[in-house]
Formats: C-alpha cells, sequence, structure tokens
C-alpha cells in the first residue's frame, strides 16, 4: 500500500492539466475546421499524454534530487514530487519507470505512423522527450544554466498543441499559428510562476532560473504583463469576432486571477501568498486555453 501511495505522489497527476489541454487544443481547432474527431486517435493521445506527462516527472524528479533535498519552501506547484527527498522511493526506481514512459510515448507514436500514416508522430514524439532531456540533463542541463522556462513554454505551447492537430488532421498546413501566439505569453508566464516558491534552493544549487536571475519582485510583475499580453492578443488572433460575449466569457476567470494578483506581489517563499500568487498564475493559463478550447469545440 504504502508503494501504491508513493507512485500516485511521484506521479502529480494534478500536472496532467497542462498536458492534457494542449493536446486537446490542437484537436479542438481540427474540429472547429468543420471535420469530425477520429476517436481512436484520440484516444492514442490521451494515451500518449499521460504517458509523456509521466516521463516529465519521473525524470525530472531524477535529474533534480539533490536540489529538492535543499527545498524547504516547495508547495503543491513545484519542488518535484518530494518521494527521493521523503525517501520513499529510489533514484533507480525513478529511472526505470521514465525510461518506460518513453518507451511507452514511442510506442504512441510508432501506432499512429503504421495505422494512420502519420509520418511525423516519432519525430514529434522524440522533440517532445528531447525537451526534457535539455531541460535537465547534461550536457545542456538549461534548468540549471538558463532558459528552462522557454523549453516549458514551447513543448505545452507549441509542440503539444501541433502534434495533437497533427495526428487528427495528417497535415501541417493549417495550423493556427496565430493562435500560439496568444498561448506563448502565458504558458512562459505559467513556468516562471512555477519556480518561484524553489528560489532559496535553486539559489544553492545555483540555478539560473528567471526567478533567481530577476529576484521575487521583477519576476512576479514579468508574469504578470506576460498574461496581460496574452489576454490582449486573444481577441484580436483572427478566429473570432473582438468583444464578443463568447471573448468576455473566456477572460472573465484569467481576468480576475490577474487582478488578484497585483495586490500580492510581495509574497515570499515558503508564504501562503506566494502559493496563491502560483496558483492564480496556474488559473490564467489553464482557465484561457481551456476557454480557447470550449469555444472551438462549442
Amino acid at each position: 500500500m504504502n508503494s501504491i501511495k508513493a507512485w500516485i505522489k511521484a506521479s502529480r497527476l494534478q500536472s496532467q492539466s497542462y498536458i492534457f489541454l494542449s493536446v486537446l487544443f490542437g484537436q479542438a481547432w481540427f474540429v472547429y475546421q468543420g471535420n469530425e474527431l477520429n476517436w481512436p486517435i484520440f484516444i492514442v493521445m490521451l494515451f500518449f499524454g499521460l504517458f509523456d506527462q509521466l516521463f516529465i516527472v519521473y525524470a525530472n524528479d531524477f535529474g533534480d534530487y539533490e536540489t529538492d533535498c535543499k527545498n524547504n519552501t516547495f508547495n503543491i506547484f513545484s519542488g518535484g514530487s518530494r518521494v527521493l527527498a521523503d525517501k520513499d522511493l529510489v533514484p533507480a526506481q525513478l529511472k526505470k519507470a521514465s525510461l518506460l514512459m518513453a518507451s511507452l510515448c514511442l510506442a504512441c507514436g510508432f501506432f499512429l505512423t503504421v495505422f494512420y500514416q502519420r509520418s511525423l508522430a516519432i519525430p514529434l514524439v522524440v522533440s517532445a522527450l528531447m525537451l526534457l532531456w535539455i531541460y535537465s540533463y547534461k550536457p545542456f542541463k538549461l534548468s540549471y544554466r538558463g532558459g528552462g522556462e522557454f523549453l516549458q513554454m514551447a513543448g505545452v505551447g507549441i509542440i503539444l498543441p501541433f502534434f495533437g492537430y497533427y495526428a487528427q488532421s495528417g497535415t501541417v498546413l493549417a495550423f493556427p499559428w496565430m493562435l500560439m501566439l496568444v498561448i506563448l505569453p502565458t504558458q512562459l508566464a505559467c513556468a516562471m510562476a512555477t519556480s518561484l516558491p524553489d528560489e532559496p534552493s535553486d539559489k544553492l544549487s545555483k540555478k539560473k532560473t528567471m526567478t533567481v536571475l530577476l529576484g521575487q519582485k521583477k519576476t512576479k510583475m514579468l508574469i504578470i504583463l506576460l498574461n496581460i499580453i496574452s489576454m490582449i492578443l486573444f481577441p484580436y488572433s483572427g478566429w473570432t469576432q473582438p468583444f464578443n460575449i463568447e471573448v468576455f466569457y473566456t477572460l472573465l476567470v484569467p481576468g480576475i486571477a490577474t487582478f488578484i494578483q497585483l495586490f500580492i506581489t510581495n509574497s515570499e517563499a515558503g508564504s501562503a501568498k506566494l502559493t496563491l500568487f502560483v496558483f492564480l498564475s496556474v488559473l490564467v493559463t489553464l482557465s484561457l486555453m481551456g476557454g480557447m478550447t470550449i469555444s472551438l469545440l462549442v
């Protein structure tokens, strides 16, 4: 029973929402173009999203083991799953699990290639997996050297939506690149926000995250600015009429969350206020992408 609890803890299933929404968004655009959803492909992509998320959290925990052991300001959004720091599992177990998840991701790509002639499926799977390698492992290790937040933005804001669309359509010609410009600023803001609580341990480990480089206050103001940019761009992205009721409802929750953030920029690592700030950042990103996805499907 303790082993099952440890693997549930390691899996951090709450983070599946980032992956699921991004993959769903790409498929929703395919439906918005007047096509019918291919349900077998949808299920394959559902499994791919699950395997990819598990690969990310297992491999990242393995790569960040030493830093996570120094972290005492973590919260639900940051600091890894804590299974290694708390000695619930050992590194070798997470290494094997991450390799298994990577293999299952490749199996999804192989299935799409063989049965649906999606020749880009395996390259896209490899690209998604390599982002984590570049993020956490040598010789790149950009989560330490700087730029890790941009890798997260690229994965969740470009590769996964693109893969979702391509899996359904089999083409790259009608992918909504303009909508990616709406998504990318808030995805970057979310990646930056989830590193805010880890600033003390990241400094000890000499990680060059945006929070370490800019400090808490400047990073929070940049997060708010990036979210505002996404909300300003959304009505002018070309697929909906500006200032209609659909736009209003899509921006309502992100707008309120961003407004509240303005009053808690003085929060410190380890505080309840900072946890709230990070939660609101995640809420902005997920509610904006979720609202856009719903609008595409209805």
